[in-house]
C-alpha cells in the first residue's frame, strides 16, 4: 500500500497538470511496451514496424525491468551526462520518437480534456471528491491518500502540496509518484480509464516529429548546432536576433541537449551526446 500523507497546507496546494510532457509519457509507453499485456496491441505492432531492426538496441533496456521511478531518474541524469545514463536516455528518445511522437497532438488533447474534467469535479465536489475519484485503486481516507500497490511506501508531503497528472500510456498500472525534491511538490501520475483507441489510430505528419519534441524553432536550432557555433553564428544560421538565439541555446542546454563554453566574450555552443542522439534518431521517423 502506498500512502500519501497530507497536512492542512497540502490540501490548499493541490494542482492539476495535463501530463508531465512527451518524454515522461514516453517512459510510461516504454514500460507498457515491455509488459506485453493486452493493452494497445495494434500500437505495439506499429511501434515495432517503425523501429525495424533498431528494436534490437532496445532489448537490453526492455529486459532490465527497471522500476518506472528508476527509469525516469536514469533519464534525467542521462540528459546531463555522457556515460551509461546518457545512452539509456538516448534509447528512451529513440523509442519515444517511434511510440509517442506520431500521436502526440491527439495524446496532448486527450490529456488536456482529462484535466478539464477533473477541474470540474474539483469545483463541484471539492478536493475530497477529486482525490476520491482519480482511480479505482485510490481511496481518500483523510489525511491519507491510499493507493493499492505492491510496494509498502509512505510519502510525506510536508506542506509542498501535490501535483495531479493524468497519463495515457500508464495503462495497466494505477498510479506512480514522482518525487519533486525538497521544495517542489511530488507528482501523482494516474492512469486514465477512458477509451483511447482513437488516439493512437492516427499519426501526426512525420516531418513534425522532432518539432513535437522540442518545438519547431528549437528543432532548427538543434540542427544548426550539429556544427558547433557561437551565439552570433547561431542567430545568423536561424535568421533571428542575437537575444533569440541565446534564449533557444539556453533552453536546449537546460534540456541536456547542448553545452556552452565561454572564452572571454564568446560563448561556443555544442551538442551533448543526447542532442546528437536525438538528431540521429529523427531521420528514421521522417522516412516513415
Amino acid at each position: 500500500m502506498l500512502r500519501i500523507h497530507f497536512t492542512v497546507q497540502d490540501m490548499g496546494r493541490i494542482r492539476m497538470s495535463a501530463g508531465l510532457g512527451l518524454v515522461t509519457e514516453g517512459v510510461f509507453a516504454l514500460d507498457l511496451f515491455r509488459r506485453n499485456g493486452a493493452f494497445f496491441d495494434g500500437w505495439r505492432k506499429q511501434v515495432r514496424q517503425r523501429l525495424g531492426s533498431r528494436v534490437a538496441d532496445l532489448e537490453p533496456l526492455l529486459r532490465e525491468r527497471r522500476a518506472l521511478s528508476e527509469l525516469l531518474e536514469t533519464f534525467r541524469r542521462g540528459a546531463a551526462d555522457s556515460g551509461a545514463d546518457a545512452r539509456v536516455a538516448g534509447l528512451v528518445f529513440e523509442f519515444c520518437s517511434a511510440a509517442v511522437v506520431p500521436y502526440w497532438d491527439r495524446v496532448q488533447s486527450r490529456l488536456e480534456a482529462e484535466r478539464a474534467v477533473r477541474g470540474r469535479i474539483g469545483i463541484t465536489t471539492g478536493v475530497e471528491g477529486l482525490l476520491g475519484t482519480l482511480h479505482p485503486n485510490v481511496e481518500w481516507q483523510p489525511p491519507l491518500l491510499e493507493i493499492r500497490d505492491d510496494e509498502e511506501r509512505h510519502v510525506e508531503l510536508r506542506g509542498r502540496g501535490l501535483l495531479l497528472s493524468p497519463s495515457l500510456f500508464l495503462r495497466g498500472r494505477s498510479c506512480v509518484v514522482i518525487d519533486g525534491g525538497d521544495e517542489r511538490p511530488p507528482a501523482l501520475v494516474y492512469s486514465m480509464r477512458a477509451d483511447v483507441s482513437d488516439v493512437i489510430g492516427v499519426e501526426a505528419p512525420p516531418e513534425q516529429a522532432l518539432g513535437a519534441l522540442v518545438g519547431h524553432t528549437r528543432a532548427a536550432a538543434l540542427q544548426a548546432l550539429a556544427e558547433s557555433c557561437t551565439t552570433g553564428e547561431l542567430a545568423q544560421r536561424l535568421g533571428i536576433s542575437l537575444a533569440g538565439a541565446s534564449k533557444h541555446a539556453t533552453v536546449l542546454r537546460r534540456a541536456g541537449l547542448a553545452n556552452a563554453s565561454r572564452s572571454r566574450n564568446t560563448v561556443l555552443h555544442t551538442l551533448t551526446p543526447l542532442g546528437v542522439a536525438l538528431l540521429q534518431r529523427r531521420e528514421p521517423v521522417q522516412a516513415h
